[in-house]
């Protein structure tokens, strides 16, 4: 059974003419799949946050220690 959510899109959409239907649609896809791609992201960092916490770790200590070096954008 559709949530109250989908039930209201679906009878927003029922109200436009088909020309336009098809035009939100569209709009829609797009943001879903924007949507979607930020979900992954998002899993992506939570999986990895305690690895990018020990990273910023060890570059605070080699900072603290003198070891690091500034950026050469240039080698980049």
């Amino acid at each position: 059974m559709p949530s109250t959510a989908i039930v209201t899109v679906e009878k927003m959409l029922e109200s436009l003419p088909e020309e336009m239907q098809e035009r939100v649609v569209e709009h829609l896809r797009e943001y879903i799949l924007d949507l979607q791609d930020e979900l992954q992201w998002d899993a992506l960092f939570k999986r990895t946050q305690g690895e990018l916490v020990a990273a910023a770790r060890r570059a605070r200590e080699e900072i603290a220690a003198g070891q690091a070096e500034p950026m050469d954008f240039e080698r980049l």
